[in-house]
């Protein structure tokens, strides 16, 4: 069974794949015509919507299904710094087109390299090059930009993947600085069941599962906060939320 269960996966992987360019390739045309010319925050704000419909389109056709909780702690009118814990790269497909109103994604910049994806990629992200200081110090005015302009910042404070049993991996600085910085606050974002739909360790395998998104209450930024304090704060939220989470 089990070996069967490792065919079946690999088949169903081929088909993800296959769904996700030709869904891809019908969504540009529309999203080249709408969206792409437009200035922000209008491209984004219409980007995001597209990226509903696209990836609505794309759980379904690939067995997925995906449940949404907590859109009310979004205030009409605030934008705000939403942190994901990081499973899978299904996490990219969830969090973006979930979040209530218009919103860029920090995104490492290699995968804008890849042509015409790079036009979709580049319209959702603030583009990083972790190994450059100067392209991190850039994308954090980039960041400020953004929620200046109205649009809410989607940030994976554990910068990759979690490939470890512990619930989250450590926390990395950014998003806790530019709460600080901007006075915005956060709301943290807790996912499920991508990794058991894209399991890190098993290279080219997909099985279809419900996934859940929760959006949590929003975490004002004190005055007595720092980013160490408020890091540790989001992260023991985001952790408790999540290891009840699997516990039911």
């Amino acid at each position: 069974m089990k070996f069967l269960k490792e065919i079946v996966g690999r088949i169903l992987a081929l088909w993800t794949l296959l769904v996700f360019v030709v869904t891809f390739i019908l969504f540009m045309f529309p999203f080249m015509m709408f969206c792409y010319f437009k200035p922000d925050p209008l491209k984004t704000f219409r980007f995001v919507r597209f990226s509903q419909y696209w990836m609505n389109t794309f759980f379904f056709l690939t067995g997925c299904s995906l449940k949404v909780k907590g859109k009310e702690n979004f205030a009409e009118g605030e934008t705000y710094i939403v942190v994901c814990n990081h499973n899978s790269f299904f996490d990219v497909f969830i969090a973006s087109p979930r979040i209530p109103g218009g919103n860029k994604t920090i995104a490492k910049i290699e995968l804008a390299r890849i042509p015409v994806f790079n036009w979709v990629y580049k319209a959702g992200s603030v583009l990083v090059d972790r190994k450059s200081d100067r392209s991190r110090a850039e994308s954090f005015l980039q960041m400020k930009a953004v929620l200046d302009m109205g649009l809410h910042m989607c940030i994976y404070p554990e910068g990759t993947r979690n490939r470890t049993n512990e619930p989250l991996k450590s926390f990395h600085n950014g998003a806790f600085k530019l709460a600080i910085d901007t006075g915005r606050s956060i709301i943290p974002a807790v996912i499920f069941n991508t990794k058991k739909v894209l399991p890190v360790n098993k290279p080219f395998f997909m099985w279809p599962h419900k996934m859940e998104m929760h959006f949590l209450p929003p975490v004002k930024v004190e005055s007595r906060d720092n980013v160490e304090s408020l890091k540790k704060k989001v992260f023991e939220i985001m952790k408790v939320h999540y290891e009840k989470g699997l516990k039911n």
